[in-house]
């Protein structure tokens, strides 16, 4: 009786290994393929519209501006910030399905013992003891498709995290610039009290020696609760820009946080590569080409899933009773056989998962589209920027000169009663005005500096890290599958 089972057996087993050795899996699209299908209408130029400073983008952004209380901060943040950390917990969790999806391409083994005397359940005193093995012959490749799609899944969630950890650490330098460009504009409006004050005085002065009246009095008073009242708006805008870089350091927001009383020098001109080379640089763009090759790699596991399954199965087992004799005594027993399941009718369930991949397939095509325009625009509107930014500062850096001397000579004019104190009060304010604006470009071409960074996908590496210290390890970003 077991001739049948053992040839059936042997016949199952080699038509599997058979199918196996001819069955190859469909690659997802190869990325020159993917950004033509997911941006047809889009013609990369060969270099970039916004004037832009040529050569390969460097790992020295975040850390070119050379403070090492500020690289402290970005240290302090990449260890304790609380989203960061939620990142890195998806990237485990990545990693899980990776190892889940893997060992459906192993065997399963099991074992299974029994035992009891004359009370057992079955009234029979037998023991018994099992070790079964289960195998599915991925036949049409169903589970080689998962455990690369768990693949590519960790590997847009590694990226993912890399680019959060560069966002972060632009945020931190965004704000710590932000606070100190607050705390220097403390600083003039602290002279513009002086300098209000001073006229106050002098309108006084004037009062007392007849030559003025209570009017330029009450307009130089009038002034100077300006100047204080705006001195209270920048004080309020320094304490909040504190606390939000505080909650990125994963401090309580108390305002404690300790910044410069100057914005830094503008650093040199970043390299901006070539517009081509963007789309295989920046880690959200990557990642989002990683989840197209995810989506594509589990629609074909949801076709394969239509198809015939085949398992082989063994057993190992020992049975022995105290109460019943056995009629075969010969222990252990072994068994080897094969299952075949064939989904003839589903209601539809399984064209309808294809049909659900197919359209996340497509939404990831979509989606990578639009990371891969906000990168190109990203890196424009940052270049732009930066014109833009030092052009301004040229205009208002001549603006504070002329202004300056203007002001000088109303004050004199003032004194010896050749114009009113209008004219003083208007000069003043022109040329703190101007001071103030000059400082907000100046720290808004930083800014702009850090977002050009980020747009180009420069990463806070070796050389960043060298100025800002040793960064919490990355899981390493895989090797993409060959296409």
């Amino acid at each position: 009786m077991r001739a049948p089972s053992i040839v059936f057996t042997r016949i199952a087993l080699a038509l599997a290994v058979g199918l196996i050795g001819g069955c190859a899996l469909l690659d997802p699209p190869a990325p020159e393929q993917l950004r033509k299908d997911a941006l047809p209408n889009v013609s990369v130029p060969q270099q970039w519209k916004q004037p832009a400073d040529p050569g390969a983008v460097t790992d020295s952004g975040f850390g070119s501006f050379s403070d090492p209380a500020l690289a402290a901060l970005v240290r302090e943040a990449l260890t304790y910030n609380a989203d960061l950390r939620a990142a890195a917990t998806r990237v485990e969790q990545a990693r899980g399905y990776v190892t889940v999806a893997g060992a459906d391409l192993q065997p399963g083994v099991a074992a299974l013992a029994k035992g009891g005397g004359k009370w057992s359940g079955d009234y029979s005193g037998m023991q018994s003891a099992l070790i079964g093995a289960t195998w599915e012959i991925d036949l049409w490749g169903r589970q080689r498709y998962g455990a690369r799609a768990a693949t590519d899944s960790y590997a847009s969630a590694q990226l993912d995290y890399e680019y959060a950890r560069q966002s972060l650490a632009a945020l931190v330098v965004r704000s710590w610039l932000l606070a100190v460009q607050s705390t220097q504009q403390e600083n003039l409006l602290q002279e513009m009290l002086q300098s209000g004050g001073k006229l106050v005085d002098l309108t006084h002065q004037r009062l007392k020696s007849g030559i003025g009246d209570e009017k330029d009095v009450a307009q130089a008073q009038a002034s100077l609760g300006e100047y204080r009242d705006r001195l209270r708006q920048i004080q309020f805008a320094r304490t909040q820009a504190q606390r939000a870089l505080e909650v990125l350091l994963g401090r309580y927001p108390g305002a404690e946080v300790q910044t410069a009383a100057h914005l830094p020098a503008i650093p040199a001109p970043v390299p901006a590569g070539l517009p081509s080379e963007l789309l295989e640089r920046r880690p959200d763009v990557v990642a989002a080409e990683r989840r197209v090759a995810a989506a594509f790699n589990q629609t074909e596991e949801a076709r394969a899933a239509r198809l015939p399954k085949i398992s082989l199965t063994a057993t190992l087992g020992a049975v022995s009773s105290d109460l019943i004799v056995l009629k075969n005594h010969d222990n252990p027993t072994f068994g080897l056989g094969g299952n075949l399941l064939w989904p003839l009718f589903t209601g539809g369930a399984l064209q309808a998962q294809v049909d659900i991949r197919t359209a996340e397939q497509q939404q990831a095509v979509a989606e990578y589209a639009a990371v891969g325009l906000r990168a190109f625009n990203e890196v424009e509107g940052a270049l732009a920027s930066e014109t833009a930014l030092r052009e301004r500062q040229v205009i208002l850096e001549q603006v504070a000169s002329d202004s300056r001397r203007s002001i000088e000579l109303a004050t004199i004019q003032y004194k010896i009663g050749s114009t009113d104190l209008r004219s003083v009060l208007q000069e003043q304010l022109r040329i703190y005005s101007t001071l103030m604006s000059l400082v907000q470009i100046q720290g808004e071409r930083l800014a702009q500096r850090v977002n050009l960074y980020l747009a180009l996908g420069g990463g806070f590496g070796p050389q960043a890290a060298s100025a800002a210290g040793e960064q919490p390890p990355l899981p390493a970003t895989p090797t993409q599958p060959a296409t």
